[in-house]
């Protein structure tokens, strides 16, 4: 078995290096004064720089808060203040912004930029600013760190806000008994183990990516690192580097199914045992065209950056119960409940709660009623998903609690509509949202993006969603778009769209 590495591009550093760098940098922010507890902003694009900075962490007895680098204005300022940290290491293309919105007395970091990501997002060339202690100076000037005082947090990672500003996940230290319980959900679902390689496609900064990287370099994984996601590129890496399992989100399975089949076909994609998804619904016809092409390898989970993961479905499971995103993992417990909390029967649409005794506790940052507000009894908590559970124990989302539109005293689920706007010919994305209506207080609206060079109508849309749907799900407002808001994960920044519609709201 080969020495397992951390690759971006053409740049490799073996693990054991990597970790060594990142107790080095351990030892240089003790020197800025972190101290056991105290949290630190990574402001960074994928890169072996990011894992090192992440990793140095556990030596250092700090907290990292990894941010969302597409993040401006009051987003990035509520973020860079609300987490308290003291010290932000970021890419030097992006201190401009962090500059303008840190808070007094944070302290800045400067970390080069790789060719690799220069390439990836056309940055051209971008010298150092030369007003702040830069990364790789820092590391190889201090000696490796010594951990004490017990193990910190996790990562405070913060939810997308695609409905206001994003909330800081702050958990418990993770006991041995509990990492045991991750480290077994990452060995047995996610088929991560020593000698194996992934691809890491997606922005480390969200929660799955972060604690594949994590827990991957613990459990002495080689690492590839994606700078920005691109569909034949990772068809090439998984061949040229025999990787064995990755994680990925719907959306990247778009784009790899929108390449041309002689594209498809030139990759051996033979040493690929497991791919698992999560962070986004998946359409039904996306996920059965990936276990057409890669057979019975595609798995999925379900839960939240606050709560782990809940459910679990094999390739097998979904195609016995279309549509699931699986049953309730070892360790795990789903209830599907009513507007008092009651525990609805079989077959009955509610608000999704789950439990997990293997995932360290929580709050939010400087708001624990928020924390208390999303909890039932027992335990149980909801990240304001609303689904059911059939006879079989299968759980079925059917939409986001704060997407449910009420049109003249009727809830209409929007994500139904936008399945089946995605199967009409020529729809690429679709986002169907609640508009104020004097009438009926709120109606449809749908935005669309249609694929590359096809021309749609608003009555065709119209047509095709009356013939699948009930009338009343038929969108009042139709909206073409040149490209919808997504997250790196998927997730729709509905909350963009809705502002032209609800000034208000959107000021509030």
């Amino acid at each position: 078995m080969s020495e397992p590495f951390v690759r971006l591009g053409n740049r490799v550093k073996t693990l054991a290096e990597v970790k060594g760098r990142a107790a080095r940098f351990a030892s240089a922010l003790q020197s800025m004064g972190l101290e056991h507890g105290d949290r630190y902003a990574i402001v960074m694009v994928n890169d072996i720089g990011f894992v090192e900075a992440n990793l140095a962490a556990s030596a250092a007895g700090a907290v990292p808060v990894p941010v969302n680098w597409h993040w401006t204005g009051v987003d990035l300022k509520h973020l860079l203040t609300d987490s308290g940290a003291k010290v932000a290491v970021v890419h030097s293309h992006l201190i401009p912004g962090v500059e303008a919105q840190r808070p007094e007395g944070m302290q800045i970091i400067e970390a080069e930029v790789p060719q690799e990501i220069r390439e990836a997002y056309h940055l051209g060339d971008v010298p150092l600013t030369g007003r702040y202690p830069v990364l790789a100076d820092l590391i190889e000037g201090a000696e490796p760190a010594v951990a004490a005082g017990g193990a910190p947090p996790l990562a405070v990672i913060y939810t997308s806000g695609t409905t206001g500003l994003a909330k800081g996940i702050l958990r418990d230290p993770i006991t041995a008994d509990k990492a045991e319980g991750v480290t077994r959900f990452i060995s047995e679902f996610l088929r991560m183990g020593p000698g194996l390689t992934t691809v890491l496609p997606a922005p480390l900064y969200h929660t799955a990516p972060n604690v594949n990287m994590t827990f991957g370099a613990a459990l002495g994984m080689s690492l590839i690192i994606m700078p920005k996601f691109d569909a034949e590129e990772f068809l090439r890496l998984v061949q040229e580097h025999q990787v064995d399992t990755v994680q990925m989100v719907p959306t990247m399975f778009h784009r790899m199914l929108d390449l041309p089949e002689d594209v498809r076909g030139k990759y051996d994609l033979s040493s690929l045992k497991h791919v698992v998804h999560a962070a986004a619904p998946c359409p039904a016809e996306t996920k059965r065209a990936m276990i057409e092409w890669l057979g019975p390898i595609i798995s999925e989970y379900y839960g939240g950056s606050e709560g782990g993961a809940w459910t679990y479905s094999t390739s097998e499971g979904w195609l016995t119960h279309p549509g699931t995103v699986g049953k309730a993992v070892t360790g795990a417990d789903v209830r599907i409940l009513g507007p008092d909390l009651e525990e609805l029967p079989v077959g009955e649409t509610g608000v999704i709660y789950g439990r997990s005794e293997f995932w360290p506790d929580f709050t939010y940052i400087g708001n624990d009623e928020k924390r208390r507000s999303i909890e039932a009894a027992d335990g149980f908590i909801t990240v304001g998903d609303v689904g059911r559970l059939d006879e079989d124990g299968y759980l079925y989302l059917s939409d986001r609690l704060n997407d449910m539109v009420i049109s003249g005293g009727v809830n209409i689920y929007p994500a139904e509509i936008e399945s089946t706007l995605l199967s009409l010919e020529g729809v690429f994305d679709a986002a169907v949202f609640g508009i104020p209506d004097a009438d009926m207080g709120e109606a449809l609206a749908a935005h669309i993006q249609p694929r590359p060079g096809v021309q749609l109508t608003e009555e065709q849309v119209k047509d095709h969603v009356a013939s699948h749907l009930a009338k009343y799900k038929v969108p009042k407002v139709v909206v073409f778009e040149e490209e919808l808001p997504r997250e790196d994960t998927g997730k729709l920044f509905k909350r963009r769209l809705k502002e032209k519609y609800w000034p208000a709201k959107a000021q509030a």
